[in-house]
């Protein structure tokens, strides 16, 4: 369970990155997650108004994603979000906003990187070490 949680964690870390790099920034489709919309004019015009970066989808002041983006590892659970009640809004949209979805893309992303982790940590359970053949295809650390 050990190997487990250690990729676990790996995954989880790797997803908030991503998350964290998606913010400020444009996104195209990604699997069944929409690209993100251009934002409003009066959206960038009132960020240039208070000083903020325009033409940069869900950054302002930059305390959202640096202080709300986290992660946790319990068990064999991993959870990762925000405890910015906003991202709620940003994730799915409302009936006056597009979606600008940042976790989910950011799952889909790394679906290739967690396969193999997880993969690598079930495999080294099973065997009791990690002495995995590369022919098996789990990249080692």
């Amino acid at each position: 369970m050990r190997l487990l949680q250690h990729g676990l964690e790996r995954c989880a870390k790797r997803i908030e990155k991503t998350a964290k790099e998606e913010i400020g920034h444009y996104q195209a489709a990604a699997g069944p997650f929409p690209a993100w919309e251009q934002l409003a004019d009066s959206t960038d015009q009132e960020k240039a108004r208070l000083g903020y970066p325009v033409d940069a989808p869900l950054l302002a002041s930059g305390t959202m994603r640096d202080e709300s983006f986290k992660h946790e590892v319990a068990g064999l659970e991993a959870i990762v979000g925000s405890t910015d009640k906003k991202m709620v809004y940003h994730e799915f949209g409302t009936s006056k906003m597009p979606p600008r979805p940042v976790f989910g893309p950011a799952l889909f992303k790394n679906r290739a990187f967690i396969e193999k982790t997880i993969g690598r940590a079930a495999m080294s359970g099973l065997i009791g070490g990690d002495r995995i053949h590369p022919s098996l295809g789990y990249d080692s650390e």
